[in-house]
């Protein structure tokens, strides 16, 4: 599968209630800490945690004794959840399919305290840039074409930018397309950039390889 990616800013979003949803994204293979906004007599309380409807843990009150159904959710957060003291649920060595909701409970409580979104995203590979013979077969002498891919990714979008200057992107849902640029031989500076909301790679064009592009074509 081949993906092509552009950069988004990302911030944790702000708490207006106990009703509203705190977004969290993290790295595939990061930890991730969810903090709930528990008062003092909440923390003394029976805290349980469940992800979407699944009740996944819980923590008793003064005793600081926690329980986790490791054998909830199909077992996939077998030995990888813990609770601290504020009862906060800290997941470790996160997976895609940790993405989706995660709800918070007194034992008072008959609506979450406190809802997290968390979405998990794949390690995003370096893109590489590649001459693009079947584009350049076709082209004048003064101009070449490259390829710029990444695989196995997903929730991205690709960007070919000229300086500081964005040329062309593709985002995630031109799964089927590959993005290619024709370039002037000019000596200029032409980056790849593979993003998708957390994080970015990029690949810088070696204008030497135009260079040899045109010197070829005048060769021939």
């Amino acid at each position: 599968m081949i993906i092509y990616i552009y950069l988004f800013s990302w911030s944790l979003a702000g708490v207006f209630g106990v009703d509203s949803v705190k977004s969290v994204s993290v790295t595939e293979g990061d930890s991730v800490r969810l903090n709930p906004d528990l008062t003092e007599i909440e923390r003394d309380e029976e805290i349980t945690w469940k992800y979407n409807t699944i009740m996944i843990a819980k923590t008793y009150g003064k005793d600081s004794k926690s329980r986790f159904y490791e054998g909830s959710a199909d077992g996939r957060f077998r030995d990888r959840l813990k609770l601290d003291q504020t009862g906060s649920l800290i997941i470790t060595n996160t997976r895609i399919t940790d993405s989706g909701e995660y709800k918070v409970f007194s034992k008072t409580s008959e609506t979450p305290l406190n809802i997290f979104s968390l979405t998990v995203y794949a390690h995003l590979s370096v893109p590489v840039i590649s001459r693009d013979s079947s584009q350049n077969s076709s082209s004048s002498s003064s101009s070449c074409s490259f390829l710029c891919s990444v695989v196995n990714v997903s929730d991205v979008s690709l960007s070919w930018y000229k300086g500081n200057s964005l040329l062309f992107s593709i985002s995630v849902s031109d799964l089927s397309r590959s993005l290619s640029l024709h370039l002037e031989c000019l000596d200029d500076f032409y980056s790849c950039v593979v993003n998708n909301p957390i994080r970015n790679q990029t690949t810088h064009l070696n204008t030497d390889l135009c260079q040899t592009c045109s010197e070829s074509y005048r060769a021939g």
